[in-house]
C-alpha cells in the first residue's frame, strides 16, 4: 500500500512521511513543485541514513494519482486549491485531512480557531470531493510537528480521528498506529472533526504557556480502548 502525503514538504507532512517510511510504509511526498519534493526527500534520506526508507518525491497531482491512501498536510489557505487540484485522483480513496483552521491563515494568532462555513476543515474537504467516492477522515490534527520530527523517540500522544466510513477509519488507524507510541482513537462521524480540530490551538496555547513543544493528549478511562 502506497501512502501519499500531499503538501508533504512542510514540518508536519515530512514528519508523518518520515515516521511512516521508517515503519516500513511505501511513502510518496507531494509538493506543488516536484523539484521541491525531490530535494526534501533527498535531504530526509541523508538525515535518516541509518534507516532503509522507501520514500520518493513527486508533484502533488502525481502523488495523489500514485497513492492508495492520501494524507493532506497543508495550511488552511492552501487547502481548497490543493484538494481541487487532486480531486480527479481521489476517486474511492481514503483521504486523511490534517488541516486545522488556525487564525494564522488570516494573520492572527496560532492559538485561535477560525470557524468555517462547512463546520470543519475535514468537512470542507469532503464537500469538495463529493461525488468522487473518497472517504475523508480527520486525522493527525492533534499530533505536533515537534513530536513527529523527534526521531527516534516514541510519540506520547493519542491520534483522534473522525469519519463516516468505518472500514476506511480502520485502515487509517492501521497506518497511523505504525508510528511508535501513537494510539489511534475513533471518535465517531466526520462531524466530530469540529471538536478535534479545536484541540490543536488549545495544545499550541499550552505549549506556549509552559514553554514546551511536546504537549499532547491521551484518552483514559474507557475500557474498550484499553483492550488493545
Amino acid at each position: 500500500m502506497k501512502v501519499s502525503v500531499i503538501g508533504g514538504t512542510g514540518p508536519q507532512g515530512l514528519g508523518i512521511a518520515e515516521r511512516l517510511a521508517i515503519a516500513g510504509v511505501e511513502v510518496i511526498v507531494g509538493s506543488r513543485k516536484e523539484e521541491k519534493a525531490l530535494d526534501v526527500v533527498a535531504k530526509a534520506k541523508e538525515d535518516l541514513a541509518d534507516y532503509d526508507l522507501n520514500i520518493v518525491g513527486m508533484a502533488n497531482e502525481d502523488a495523489a494519482k500514485e497513492g492508495d491512501v492520501l494524507i493532506l498536510t497543508v495550511p488552511l489557505a492552501a487547502q481548497k486549491p490543493t484538494v481541487e487540484g487532486i480531486k480527479e485522483f481521489c476517486k474511492d480513496k481514503i483521504v486523511m485531512d490534517a488541516t486545522v483552521p488556525l487564525e494564522t491563515a488570516i494573520g492572527g494568532k496560532p492559538f485561535r480557531f477560525v470557524d468555517l462555513m462547512e463546520g470543519s476543515a475535514a468537512e470542507r474537504t469532503a464537500k469538495i470531493l463529493e461525488g468522487t467516492g473518497a472517504k475523508v477522515i480527520c486525522a493527525f490534527c492533534n499530533i505536533s510537528n515537534s513530536h513527529l520530527s523527534n526521531i527516534p523517540e516514541e510519540i506520547d500522544c493519542d491520534c483522534l480521528i473522525a469519519g463516516d466510513d468505518a472500514e476506511a477509519k480502520a485502515t487509517a488507524a492501521e497506518i497511523i498506529d505504525k508510528i511508535p507510541g501513537i494510539k489511534t482513537i475513533d471518535t465517531g462521524i466526520l462531524e466530530k472533526a469540529r471538536i478535534i480540530e479545536k484541540i490543536t490551538p488549545l495544545l499550541i496555547g499550552l505549549n506556549i504557556k509552559y514553554k514546551s513543544h511536546y504537549g499532547g493528549l491521551r484518552i483514559t478511562g474507557i475500557p474498550a480502548l484499553d483492550k488493545d
